[in-house]
């Protein structure tokens, strides 16, 4: 339970450095570079709901972690 919460509270603020980082700008070519690569070009056939949740904040948790080093 604590390393669930824990986790969900670093991917939480991995993102929100990202938002302030890019001020909220995702538009742009390489997050749909990295969109496309992590999730692929067809809707369709991504994973969703709670699996892509979890994908996302666990993309938050590298990012609070790599700031981190």
């Amino acid at each position: 339970m604590l390393r669930s919460s824990r986790h969900f509270v670093t991917g939480l603020l991995g993102l929100f450095l990202l938002c302030i980082r890019y001020r909220g700008r995702f538009k742009n070519s390489y997050w749909q570079w990295r969109r496309e690569t992590a999730f692929g070009q067809d809707a369709s056939r991504s994973s969703g709901g709670v699996d892509r949740w979890w994908a996302i904040l666990d993309f938050g948790v590298w990012v609070w972690q790599i700031r981190r080093m």
